[in-house]
């Protein structure tokens, strides 16, 4: 994961910013893969039934984890494929 992005920062002749923990202005070429994982946190995705319907949501991509993804050369709609995939799973789950 880091290899790919470190290319293309590479490639690009550029640094990403908003990836350090607690120092979102720090510029880096190198990104960790803890580093990329920790900046695609406060992604949700929820799932609730009303009425026997049932509605599937994920919260929007803000820039950073947006640019992240190009970087991993992840096409732009794989984001959503996420929901559309995880509406047809079916999960049970029980109330205790």
């Amino acid at each position: 994961m880091p290899c790919v992005v470190r290319r293309h920062l590479q490639t690009e002749g550029t640094t990403r910013k908003g990836i350090y923990p607690g120092q979102p202005g720090r510029p880096t070429a190198r990104p960790t893969t803890e580093m990329l994982l920790q900046a695609l946190r406060g992604v949700t995705l929820s799932r609730i039934t009303i009425d026997g319907k049932t509605y599937d949501h994920m919260t929007p991509l803000h820039a950073v984890p947006q640019r992240i993804l190009a970087l991993l050369e992840m096409p732009p709609d794989i984001y959503d494929g996420i929901v559309t995939g995880f509406s047809k799973t079916v999960f049970h789950s029980r109330e205790t």
